[in-house]
């Protein structure tokens, strides 16, 4: 292994090996512990430590790094206390993730490291984000993400690195091509030569770089981060590596040839390093045993204190009172000064308040710059707050939730206009998986609303006209909210934008330009989880959103003999119970109406809830009202067919008569 090139000075050459003895070291103990049932899992990183080190010990400690399972070094090198890294693998408190995640799936702003989550590809993205709130604020910082070869058959790689292209985003995309995903080859994973090759695609430097010299490592990536933090840009790294143990340890080594181990085992990072460093007379076998000594005593010392910590007593208040950042709003009252407007002109009026409220806030979507969005609520804003903070994105909805999820964690607030709610489907992942989920697990949370223009009636087809809130409603950690008004629609905005929690926010484009109401000029907020009660009435409550409402008032003005309790719910979640509860206790007779297809949605929820907390209240059959279970058809006949509003009125009426 050639060291000589690499010109680095004598100091650093000695912390890079105390840098890279450390986590073998933690490791080699880990091993053992896991054979004796003291941890659950392990991740081996042993034979690519250089990578780890060397990445880490060229970025500044105010620079983040994204590290996967087998980047130990990067914990190790930011200097994070042992003993709550081994709490973390113990699943104890003082852990990281205080028992709510395991091995190296957390993060901690404390130390700027963002950890993974097991589905991997998002947290390129995030990197992303990251990387652009540094560049808004001209901080002339670089971003490390690190990935696996296998990985990079993602749609998240592709979407990611593209991003950070079109954007120039200071972004180190670092592969670890360790031959192996779990046991699949990389010759069965992609056909090009080299993974750095894909650079070209993007229009991105790639540099392929020997993962087992500590040397290389660091001098290549090193001229190449003080180059990108004046010349923002991403590159793409290619480490070549090997993975020497299984993917974890219960899937073992049998897969890989055994000459292809012996090859590599020759190339072991630590080992040749040390051997040129006892060359160099730098080393001694005497200055060995003492760095060992070193470490083994703190490694000892913090495994003492981790397991003298006791086990986690589940505190079920605890647990659900932490999967939200805890909000306090402070309510702004709307001015008297009102004009007449419709919903579209609402949102519009409420996002444009924001972005002049929050300096942070950057807004993302298919369109929105000068075009101004396929329904042209963002028109304008290019003039008024420049194309840094209204950012047009590239057709990759996955990528950008991810981005929206790498601002907040960099202090920006963020809002991604998802073209149709349709399309969320593309973003999934990133949202029920890490923008939900992130600050249950390591208390960071996602500053982020994500728009839905979302419902049928516009004979928009099964791709166009979708209603799907009930995907995001029963995930906990998400909001999700609902309005049918202008007025609701311009507050509740201002309200989601302000909470540090992810929204999702439901706007039904059928309501855009046919719903008008007079609405404050000023910017003002209401209180998410706050239902509105429309109508007042003692013989049947009508609980219902969205479009839903005003099918409701249609009836109701048609019928002027019923008499309802009419309950806007306005957000989904939170939920106003109380509000639903105390209308049932007055009417006993309970209606449930959503647009969207009834089996699995919302009206099942509040069924069973209002079943096990009102039923003694009673005097009839719960009703839910929801539209076919099929697929929304285009033909403005079989649309009409399908959604619930042809049916509410006599199902209404029925349980009137009950």
């Amino acid at each position: 292994m050639n060291y000589t090139d690499f010109k680095v000075t004598q100091d650093v050459k000695l912390k890079l090996y105390k840098a890279m003895l450390k986590p073998r070291m933690i490791e080699e103990k880990m091993l053992i512990l896991l054979r004796q049932g003291k941890i659950s899992k392990w991740f081996s990183g042993i034979g690519q430590e250089a990578i780890s080190i060397g990445v880490t010990a060229v970025l500044d400690s105010d620079e983040y790094i994204l590290p996967m399972h087998r980047n130990l070094g990067v914990f190790t090198a930011r200097d994070l206390p042992l003993y709550r890294l081994f709490a973390q693998w113990q699943g104890k408190a003082s852990g990281f993730t205080q028992g709510r995640d395991r091995s190296f799936h957390f993060g901690t702003q404390d130390f700027n490291i963002v950890g993974m989550i097991s589905h991997l590809g998002p947290q390129l993205g995030v990197a992303d984000g990251i990387a652009l709130a540094h560049k808004l604020r001209h901080e002339n910082k670089v971003t490390a993400v690190f990935t696996g070869e296998g990985a990079t058959s993602e749609g998240d790689f592709h979407e990611a690195l593209n991003v950070a292209s079109v954007w120039d985003l200071p972004v180190l995309f670092c592969v670890e091509n360790n031959g192996y995903g779990l046991s699949t080859p990389t010759n069965e994973q992609f056909k090009c030569k080299h993974i750095a090759d894909k650079g070209i695609g993007y229009g991105m430097e790639s540099h392929i770089i020997d993962g087992n010299n500590i040397l290389e490592v660091f001098f290549k990536v090193s001229h190449l981060v003080r180059d990108m933090r004046i010349n923002p840009r991403p590159v793409l790294l290619e480490f070549k590596t090997f993975r020497m143990r299984g993917h974890e340890e219960a899937s073992g080594t049998k897969y890989v040839p055994k000459e292809l181990l012996d090859t590599w085992a020759e190339k072991d990072p630590l080992e040749n390093y040390t051997k040129y460093l006892i060359e160099e007379n730098l080393l001694t076998k005497e200055s060995i045993a003492n760095y060992k000594a070193d470490i083994q005593a703190e490694i000892d010392e913090h495994l003492r204190i981790a397991f003298s910590e006791d086990s986690i007593t589940p505190n079920k208040s605890k647990e659900l009172n932490e999967v939200y950042q805890k909000f306090d709003l402070k309510e702004i009252r709307p001015s008297r000064f009102v004009t007449k407007i419709r919903l579209i002109d609402a949102i519009s009026e409420g996002l444009r308040q924001s972005m002049k409220k929050f300096d942070n806030l950057v807004i993302m979507g298919q369109d929105i710059a000068e075009y101004g969005g396929v329904f042209k609520i963002t028109e304008g804003f290019v003039n008024d707050f420049g194309k840094d903070r209204v950012r047009n994105t590239p057709i990759c909805e996955s990528a950008i939730v991810s981005t929206a999820m790498g601002l907040s964690i960099n202090g920006m607030k963020a809002v991604m206009e998802m073209q149709f709610a349709d399309f969320a489907s593309s973003g999934f992942n990133p949202i029920v998986n890490y923008l939900a989920k992130s600050y249950y697990r390591w208390g960071e949370n996602a500053d982020v609303v994500i728009r839905m223009p979302c419902g049928g009636g516009v004979a928009a087809g099964p791709f166009h006209s979708q209603t799907n809130e009930a995907w995001f409603t029963k995930t906990p950690g998400l909001k999700v909210v609902y309005p049918a008004f202008p007025y609701d629609a311009k507050g509740l905005l201002a309200t989601s934008i302000e909470d540090p929690n992810p929204v999702l926010f439901f706007e039904h484009k059928a309501l855009y330009r046919s719903i008008y109401q007079e609405v404050p000029v000023d910017y003002y907020t209401l209180p998410l989880g706050k239902a509105g009660l429309l109508k007042q009435g003692d013989q049947i409550t009508i609980v219902t959103y969205g479009a839903g409402v005003h099918w409701a008032l249609e009836v109701l003005e048609k019928n002027a003999d019923i008499r309802a309790d009419l309950l806007d719910l306005r957000t989904l979640q939170p939920l106003d119970t109380k509000a639903i509860y105390d209308s049932v206790v007055r009417t006993s007779k309970l209606i449930i109406l959503q647009e969207d297809s009834l089996f699995g949605g919302i009206a099942s929820d509040i069924s069973a809830l209002v079943m096990e907390n009102c039923f003694e209240y009673l005097d009839g059959p719960i009703k839910r009202v929801g539209s076919l279970d099929t697929p929304i058809p285009f033909n403005i006949n079989l649309e009409q067919q399908y959604l619930a509003k042809s049916r509410f009125e006599s199902e209404l009426k029925e349980l009137i008569a009950y």
